[in-house]
């Protein structure tokens, strides 16, 4: 059991949470950096005309622009609602979209990702999809030029879908050099060219309008139609000497480039993150595994660092730690058990139940479908508390026949068998009803508690059939060991009584030994 046990363990797809169905769904658009604000509002119709054509959508919120959930002009984003699981025909969210990915396929010029928004996150980390991979360099030139690679690489790797970076290159940059020669001869000042740049394109509010039960801020800004380009910066003039307008272009130089819209950053160093989803039938641990061999085999230098971030982070943290977390239960309840029979071997015992609930446990995920999330990993430590009452049962009742009637070990074994049998089976079926209804249940949520309910039932399942049989043998194995130990480690009491009559027993002669 203990062998099948670790080998169906490291051979379960595992994740962290269950994808639960809450009917909404978060999509992320992205254009072309130098994408203007208006062209970025047509291709934002067009994808929300196709997403709302989709038989299961209800209604749709949608946004374009910089915000606190978008960091420049050529991103947007839009929430949309599903229609009850019964009007759609019992199609789940994650088929959903599966469905508007292949309607979206064809928009060109701009992308849209799909994220299913759940119950329970724990990354805290944004991203245009559900996890996220980042990129941190001390050395910008050299994360600049790397991190397109690794994310062409990762548009490569089976089973990742909407993979996706927060690198906002080839945005449009004007470059002004002022002239201060021609300003100083014009009688124009450094701060006159400012404002005046300031005033036309930067939205600025002069002034605020108070009304009788509301109130509008007055803000100033050239016409939209003369800033789509940069010769459009001669309708542009500065007071000069005497009051003057002189035109902005006598006294500037502008050269056009490229620049990042963000430069994001992992603690001090600048980082580029890659975003990414799992496809269809695949998982997050298969996704990680796949991650790191592609890093491998690019070699990259070693100034450049990978890592998951958000709730790729968080699955990786917790999957490291989930064996020392049941050995942790392990070793806890041994030391409460020694301490509770003062013995070394029966804990043992008890403990022994607790493989075949661990091979039912997986076993039953197997069957259903389902990887080892955090709420089946609930589940095996549930089975822990549960089990080991069932031994505790026939060990109490065996040693208090061995100790208080003098009855041999396997005779006292054998009556606690059979005394205890009905309470073990009543305590069993107690647990496993319980957990049924949220093995079956249905409806919002379900899909975070069904994992913990499976887990339940087939560890009590399997562990019930063997656990009636192989608990008293082992009981019988380990208390054989202990007498041979106990045999081997015991002094005899005989050769120290003769060894004491033997010596002079004159007071006088010798002194009395204690």
């Amino acid at each position: 059991m203990i062998v099948l046990t670790v080998h169906l363990y490291a051979n379960t797809p595992k994740g962290l949470f269950p994808e639960d169905d809450t009917g909404l769904i978060m999509a992320n658009t992205e254009a072309a950096a130098d994408v203007s604000y208006g062209a970025m509002v047509k291709l934002q119709s067009q994808a929300l005309d196709i997403i709302l054509k989709d038989p299961a959508v209800s209604h749709v919120g949608s946004s374009v622009g910089a915000s606190g959930f978008n960091a420049s002009v050529n991103q947007g984003r839009m929430f949309i609602g599903l229609k009850s699981l019964s009007e759609r025909n019992g199609r789940t969210t994650t088929q959903v979209i599966n469905r508007m990915r292949r309607e979206l396929a064809d928009l060109r010029g701009i992308d849209v990702r799909l994220v299913a928004s759940r119950d329970i996150r724990v990354g805290a980390r944004q991203g245009n999809s559900q996890y996220q991979f980042t990129l941190w360099d001390p050395d910008i030139d050299e994360l600049f030029e790397w991190a397109p690679k690794i994310l062409e690489r990762m548009k490569h790797i089976p089973g990742l879908v909407d993979v996706s970076t927060d690198r906002q290159a080839g945005g449009l940059q004007l470059d002004f050099k002022i002239d201060r020669d021609a300003a100083s001869r014009l009688g124009v000042n450094i701060d006159a060219i400012d404002n005046a740049l300031n005033n036309a394109f930067s939205q600025r509010q002069i002034s605020t309008i108070y009304a009788a039960r509301n109130q509008y801020r007055v803000i100033l800004e050239v016409d939209p139609q003369l800033r789509r380009d940069p010769s459009n910066l001669a309708h542009v003039y500065v007071p000069g000497r005497g009051g003057a307008q002189v035109p902005l272009l006598s006294l500037i130089k502008t050269t056009k480039d490229t620049a990042p819209l963000v430069v994001n950053h992992q603690g001090p160093f600048p980082a580029v993150t890659i975003s990414y989803d799992t496809g269809p039938g695949n998982t997050l641990d298969h996704a990680l595994k796949n991650i790191d061999t592609a890093m491998a085999e690019m070699h990259a230098p070693p100034g450049l660092r990978g890592e998951a971030a958000g709730d790729a982070a968080a699955f990786s943290q917790q999957s490291s730690q989930q064996p020392l977390l049941i050995l942790a239960a392990l070793i806890a309840v041994y030391i409460v058990l020694g301490v509770l029979y003062e013995s070394l071997a029966h804990p043992l015992t008890i403990i022994s139940t607790l493989p075949p609930a661990g091979f039912g446990a997986l076993i039953a995920l197997r069957a259903a479908g389902m990887e080892l999330s955090m709420t089946a990993l609930i589940g095996v430590i549930l089975l822990i508390d549960i089990l080991k009452k069932n031994g505790i049962m026939l060990v109490d009742f065996a040693l208090e026949g061995e100790r208080e009637r003098r009855l041999k070990p396997a005779i006292a074994i054998y009556e606690a068998c059979l005394a205890r049998f009905r309470p073990i089976l009543m305590t069993t079926l107690a647990a496993l009803l319980g957990a049924v209804p949220l093995a079956i249940a249905t409806g919002p949520g379900s899909e975070i508690r069904r994992p913990l309910g499976i887990t339940i039932v087939g560890g009590l399942l399997v562990s019930q059939v063997l656990t009636l049989y192989t608990t008293p043998v082992i009981y019988l194995l380990l208390d054989r060991l202990h007498g041979r130990f106990r045999s081997r480690t015991d002094t005899n009491p005989k050769g120290i009584s003769a060894a004491i009559s033997s010596a002079p027993t004159s007071a006088a002669a010798e002194p009395q030994a204690h």
